[in-house]
């Protein structure tokens, strides 16, 4: 006999050995996964365009993917029948009231499923999109909703099609419980019973998780591709829904928006205004830039506070290359972040406005993640991303892969550097992953690095590289603006992991031609230390979390040295280096140039806090105002005072209302721009 017949017949016995209620389990899930994978064959048959198909390596992940997806949802299915059965009085092959009641949930369960599925088609063939929690809109008007069914689709055969399928599940699922109870069950002393159910357990925990990795298979995982349909075809019905009913509501308020239009229009600079279309569109011609197509690489530094680093005069010195660049290159010393936390920071910098989502973040959030993006004009540039971790941690992969056209995304997988933490590898070992990648670019690139060392548990890796630890002591860190010493060094750490990196551009010869930023994701509130000035106190306005220093510096390029108080936003970042180096772009968001004059007079950062409701604001170069979304709570007041806490509304009448009005109509606006700023959707050139 040959060998492959031997390995069928071990895993037959292996089968016929297993409890009736695993066997049951075991061909249901296959059946029911086998069952999802042919109606997605019949997806893509149905729905793929002929002349834009997909291609082969597309089809083949989408396929892969969805099958996980498929999977996932018929192990979904049979969770409780696998957590209870095992129960006696519960078990279908021991109590027939038992067998009755599981047969009719599962039964229903599929009935709902395969109607999940019929609106699904229904669905993507009228609106081109798969099923999703929006289309509950649907419902409020039934009557007409179901007309337009009744006159659009062969209903009757589709019902009777439908009945079919749940009459069939049912004998399917009668028919596979008669065969096996047939079966004499195979005794099992208390240790093989062990052992099975331990490794039973592991194997559904898996298939639940889809991966082995530290993240679950999220759905951002089905933006693998530009292709609008390959995200289309991945998707399982059942599972896109319900990822999309936690975020799936529009937010946004039309009257709102156009009625707070003039507003936003006149701040972004808008010169084709048209409040009916809400037309935000900004075509900006390329500028004179610097240095022909330099290389470009952008920093994102975890939790990098102003008051914190040695650009504020900190005594302990934790930053002294951060200095030393600000020194030498064009220092922002009001730049600030919308908000705190670094998914929400990825998403702005990207998209080029706030992240405005209420709850969890907008990369989680699938009814959002294609945006139009300025990284994506940048012509003639190879363009990298590179995350010590996984880009499955917040959904940030959806945004990166979905909106960058050929982005080579690096994660803790393709790196030779062994991990260091939850968080992937060590920041150091991160930019020498990077620079072993940038050094072979033969072709100008625009580079992210994000950084994730400073954050707990602030784990210090073996190889540092001539890195030294030092120790003030827990007293003298908390002095100056750090928990304890351990976090002082992980912030020490991050500046000298960023020196390090340059020492090898330097030495590889790209320096010379290389634009480098680096700026915090967010800031972190608490004491601002002794050293801090009035204007960087964390304590009394929460400005802590929001104002981090952005530093642009070049060895070849930047001769001279300039320190702004230009108040600027980091949605900022990418309309800002696509005018440094002479790229002309078409903006459709929050973000300006922050090199361009004309908005002088019109500098504000916008901030959010995310409670509920959620605090809005605008900074300033001289003060802060903020209030609740709903108008209460309003105040304005002087970042440099002696008494931040007293509100100057009374003082300043006037820029208190303009201040009010635009935070107002800037958020507004924003939560439409989320909804409406897809990449199909922009046409550079026409504004």
């Amino acid at each position: 006999m040959k060998p492959s017949f031997l390995g069928r017949d071990f895993l037959r016995k292996i089968y016929a050995k297993l409890p009736r209620l695993l066997q049951f389990i075991f061909c249901f899930v296959s059946g029911l996964t086998v069952v999802f994978v042919l109606l997605r064959l019949v997806f893509w048959m149905a729905y793929d365009d002929a002349n834009a198909p997909l291609s082969l390596p597309d089809l083949m992940t989408a396929m892969w993917l969805g099958f996980r997806f498929d999977l996932r949802i018929a192990i979904a299915t049979i969770l409780p029948l696998f957590f209870l059965g095992w129960i006696k009085w519960l078990s279908p092959f021991r109590s027939k009231v038992f067998q009755v009641i599981w047969h009719v949930y599962l039964t229903l369960v599929f009935t709902a499923t395969a109607m999940f599925y019929i609106v699904d088609f229904g669905h993507y063939a009228y609106l081109n999109s798969r099923l999703n929690f929006t289309a509950t809109r649907f419902l409020e008007d039934a009557a007409i909703a179901a007309t337009m069914i009744w006159q659009s689709y062969p209903v009757l055969w589709i019902l009777a099609a439908y009945l079919a399928s749940v009459a069939l599940f049912l004998w399917a699922i009668n028919t596979l419980h008669h065969r096996l109870a047939k079966r004499r069950p195979h005794a099992l002393n208390k240790w093989q019973g062990g052992v099975l159910g331990l490794v039973s357990f592991f194997i559904v925990a898996l298939g639940i998780h889809s991966k082995l990795s530290q993240y679950p298979l999220r759905w951002s995982e089905a933006a693998f591709s530009p292709h609008p349909f390959a995200a289309q075809l991945t998707y399982n019905p059942v599972h896109y829904f319900f990822d999309t009913w936690k975020n799936g509501r529009i937010t946004f308020d039309l009257n709102a928006t156009r009625k707070n239009y003039e507003v936003i229009a006149d701040f972004l600079g808008v010169k084709e205004k048209d409040a009916v279309s809400l037309n935000y569109q900004r075509d900006i011609p390329a500028s004179a830039g610097i240095g022909g197509k330099p290389n470009i690489v952008l920093i994102l530094v975890e939790s990098y506070a102003s008051h914190k680093t040695s650009l504020s005069g900190n005594p302990l010195d934790p930053t002294p290359f951060t200095k030393k660049v600000a020194d030498l290159g064009y220092y922002f010393k009001n730049f600030y972040t919308p908000s705190t936390g670094t998914a929400r920071s990825v998403f702005t910098t990207m998209t080029s406005m706030p992240d405005v989502e209420l709850h969890g973040t907008s990369s989680r959030n699938p009814l959002i993640v294609d945006q139009h993006s300025i990284m994506n004009q940048f012509e003639g540039y190879e363009k990298y991303y590179f995350i010590g971790g996984s880009a499955s941690w917040g959904n940030i992969r959806g945004i990166l892969t979905k909106n960058v056209e050929n982005l080579h995304l690096y994660e803790e997988a393709h790196y030779s550097a062994s991990r260091n933490d939850v968080w992937g590898i060590s920041d150091i070992d991160l930019f020498r992953e990077a620079h072993a990648v940038l050094e072979k670019e033969k072709k100008p690139f625009i580079a992210i690095i994000q950084t994730s060392g400073n954050h707990r548990p602030y784990t210090i890796p073996d190889k540092v590289y001539g890195f030294e630890l030092s120790h003030p002591g827990d007293d003298q860190a908390l002095r100056y603006g750090f928990h304890h010493e351990e976090e002082f060094n992980a912030y020490r750490l991050m500046d000298y992991s960023i020196e390090h990196f340059a020492g090898l551009a330097k030495d590889a010869g790209y320096d010379q031609n290389t634009i480098f930023a680096l700026w915090g994701d967010h800031g972190i509130d608490g004491f601002a230390g002794e050293h801090s000035n009035k204007g960087e106190s964390s304590s009394h306005l929460g400005l802590g979390s929001h104002r981090v220093p952005l530093v642009i510096w070049s060895p070849g390029l930047i001769n001279s040295p300039k320190v702004f108080d230009t108040v600027v936003s980091e949605v900022d970042i990418l309309p800002s280096f696509a005018s440094l180096i002479g790229q002309s772009y078409t903006a459709t968001t929050m973000g300006r140039d922050i090199f361009d004059d004309s908005y002088e007079g019109k500098r504000y950062a916008f901030t959010m806090n995310h409670s509920n409701p959620p605090r809005i604001g605008m900074i300033g170069k001289d003060y802060y105002f903020y209030m609740l979304s709903d108008g209460t709570k309003a105040g304005l007041y002087g970042i440099y005072s002696d008494h931040p806490l007293e509100d100057l509304s009374a003082a300043h009448p006037e820029l208190t209302q303009e201040l009010k009005t635009l935070s107002l109509a800037y958020y507004k606006t924003v939560q439409y721009m989320l909804h409406h700023n897809k990449q199909g959707q922009v046409k550079p050139g026409t504004s």
